[in-house]
């Protein structure tokens, strides 16, 4: 019997030395975040004569780094850091501001484990645009043209998500008169466009004979609005500012449809429609008798839509 037992236990000593013997060893692997990240933007038609490029405002954009899983990029360091995921690490991306104007890229290269490695880069573009001639005549009449928010259509106002594969307001849209009870001001108030023709420049003029049509506090756009309280009409007096033509930045497709042009104001002066609004409205659809506009609201992540007619 002791035998036995022995016997026994030699066996599991044994085995427990086998079983010792085949223990894995794990590790982590190398964590190191990626190296030797490079930013290269090249400026389209940019030259000896034209370093900042041909005026399209177009820059394509390689991101490469050692050991990199992926690759985020922000255009403009000027405006909140918006990282951006590329795929591929490559993209043309186009600038919009008029004139010659610098701005920062900043890079991002993502490795193993979540490590990260950023650098940035300057560029300097040359962006000028000129619509086409149609939008120019049928929004000024060729030299000044008053509008004002069209009551008499359905979905005169509505909004939706702010993003390129949505352009109608699928949330909300007004009904005929919607807003006559409570805020009338919306529909008094008028939008004068007006091009000088001998400086080929544009302004806009906003009177407001009851009031702005507005949110209050951080959301509204223009000066002198109560900090808090509902939506509704607010004593504003309007005024007059400049306005510049550009290339739509919202990446909605011509087929959606779309002018691809967009109307920027300047300041906080003027605004069309709802004073809630940010400053770049794209032309979804305009001719001489129709005005229908998509533009971002202050709360970022809305899209508004205004439909305007002639005075």
């Amino acid at each position: 019997m002791k035998l036995l037992l022995k016997s026994l236990l030699g066996i599991f000593l044994i085995l427990i030395s086998f079983y010792r013997c085949g223990d894995k060893t794990y590790k982590m692997g190398d964590l190191s975040a990626p190296s030797n990240l490079v930013i290269t933007a090249e400026i389209v038609g940019a030259n000896t004569a034209n370093p900042a490029g041909d005026g399209s405002g177009d820059v394509n954009i390689t991101l490469k780094a050692d050991n990199a899983l992926a690759y985020k990029i922000d255009y403009d360091a000027s405006n909140p850091l918006d990282l951006v995921y590329l795929s591929t690490g490559t993209v043309k991306h186009k600038y919009v501001t008029l004139g010659i104007n610098s701005y920062r890229i900043t890079a991002v290269a993502y490795g193993k484990g979540g490590t990260s490695t950023s650098i940035t880069k300057d560029v300097t573009v040359k962006s000028v645009f000129t619509p086409d001639a149609s939008i120019i005549t049928s929004l000024t009449g060729g030299a000044s043209k008053t509008w004002v928010v069209d009551k008499s259509v359905p979905g005169h106002f509505g909004v939706g998500p702010w993003e390129a594969a949505t352009t109608s307001p699928v949330w909300w849209a007004a009904g005929v008169n919607e807003k006559v009870s409570c805020c009338n001001c919306f529909y008094t108030t008028t939008f004068k466009f007006t091009r000088d023709p001998a400086t080929n420049t544009y302004s806009l003029t906003v009177t407001n004979p009851d009031g702005a049509f507005t949110k209050t506090g951080s959301w509204a756009s223009i000066p002198g609005i109560p900090g808090s309280g509902d939506e509704g009409c607010y004593s504003y007096s309007g005024g007059t500012a400049p306005f510049a033509f550009v290339p739509s930045s919202s990446g909605v497709a011509a087929s959606a449809p779309t002018t691809q042009t967009s109307i920027l104001l300047s300041g906080n002066a003027t605004y069309i429609g709802y004073g809630s609004l940010q400053k770049e409205y794209e032309i979804m659809v305009l001719n001489d008798n129709y005005m229908y506009l998509r533009v971002q609201g202050t709360e970022v992540g809305n899209a508004w839509y205004i439909k305007l007619k002639p005075l």
